[in-house]
């Protein structure tokens, strides 16, 4: 299955959550301030791991930072 995260095309074996993923990408678990949308939509992170994602899913992962 591929599926497009920020610009970069991925291959992954199953179907993985949201939360999946952003255990993969993030593994020291520090999800606060991070944002996903999946096609253009925002996923809220209530619902990371029931939302599914499905070959050729374009998804967006952000980061918010502090600046000044």
């Amino acid at each position: 299955m591929k599926i497009t995260i920020n610009n970069q095309q991925h291959h992954f074996d199953e179907t993985p959550s949201v939360e999946t993923l952003m255990h993969q990408f993030f593994p020291e678990g520090n999800q606060n301030g991070m944002a996903v949308a999946v096609n253009q939509v925002v996923i809220p992170k209530k619902n990371w791991k029931r939302q599914r994602l499905q070959e050729n899913d374009k998804v967006i992962l952000i980061k918010a930072t502090q600046g000044g």
